[in-house]
């Protein structure tokens, strides 16, 4: 039999630093985890993405046991990195972003995003991250 779920949580953290501090610390303590359980093999499976904002997803069991998922970068930061920007537009669909992003950069982008997606096929994924783009007022280069 499954264990019964108590809880979904997801939580914005930067890679391989996680610690007992909010926000670990106070949401998973309001569930009576131990978070070091959380804390160790999280900074370990994203000690390769140091300093970068990674998004994890937590399941809690009933018996206070957990498991987690990591999903890598979110696509608008991969974007916003790749040209250099702070941020998108505020009105996406009028006053576009002064820099475009290329087919390379979209391909570059789609095959580090493709692990974290429900599909291998890298042109939906480019699909996908180009959709994004045109969202934050960045045009696409085809």
């Amino acid at each position: 039999m499954a264990k019964a779920v108590r809880a979904n949580l997801k939580m914005k953290l930067k890679g391989g630093q996680a610690s007992a501090a909010p926000p670990v610390g106070s949401v998973l303590g309001q569930y009576g985890v131990n978070m070091m359980d959380f804390i160790q093999p999280f900074n370990d499976q994203t000690k390769d993405q140091q300093g970068q904002d990674v998004t994890v997803h937590i399941t809690i069991f009933d018996d206070r046991s957990m498991n987690f998922r990591i999903v890598g970068t979110p696509t608008d930061d991969r974007i916003r990195k790749e040209l250099g920007i702070q941020k998108g537009s505020g009105k996406p669909n009028s006053e576009k972003i002064a820099k475009k992003l290329s087919d390379a950069q979209l391909t570059k982008i789609a095959e580090e995003k493709a692990m974290d997606m429900n599909t291998q096929d890298v042109e939906a994924v480019k699909k996908m991250v180009a959709g994004t783009a045109r969202s934050m007022g960045v045009e696409v280069e085809s």
